[in-house]
């Protein structure tokens, strides 16, 4: 995959982060695309917006995406390294390749992924760095939440 396509990919998972943002929720966006690059779904962190601690913006995109007959060849593009939640998804259903905007913010399980056979491509991204942590400057205790920390 060139860079080029994964920052195309990217862009779709950061207006996703933007809106959620917008909504009062956490800006973390996320895509699921298709063997041939073509968009399958898309989401955002919705755990403040539908009250559910379970709509992470990685399973957002991936329920938005529909039943597939497999999942070979699929990219999962989020704008933040994935927790240990969204990671075992990836895994779960053999998602074959991650883009991750970003990890300064947060690290998640990037590299487990990495070591268990999926494709990961860090972009470090400086969009989606200075989105997140504006966020988390501006909500300390929602963010602990997300992430599980008191």
């Amino acid at each position: 995959m060139s860079r080029h396509e994964a920052h195309r990919m990217l862009d779709v998972a950061l207006e996703e982060a933007r809106a959620g943002g917008a909504e009062g929720g956490i800006p973390i966006g996320a895509a699921l695309f298709g063997p041939d690059g073509q968009l399958l779904g898309r989401g955002r962190n919705r755990r403040v917006q539908d009250d559910d601690a379970s709509t992470h913006a990685e399973t957002s995109a991936f329920r938005a995406a529909g039943r597939q007959r497999g999942y070979r060849g699929t990219t999962m593009v989020t704008t933040l390294s994935p927790c240990w939640y969204c990671s075992g998804l990836v895994r779960q259903f053999g998602i074959t390749r991650l883009v991750v905007g970003e990890c300064r913010t947060f690290q998640g399980q990037h590299e487990w992924l990495a070591a268990n056979g999926v494709e990961v491509v860090l972009l470090d991204d400086p969009r989606c760095a200075a989105l997140m942590t504006e966020f988390i400057h501006a909500n300390p205790e929602l963010w602990h939440e997300d992430i599980g920390e008191d």
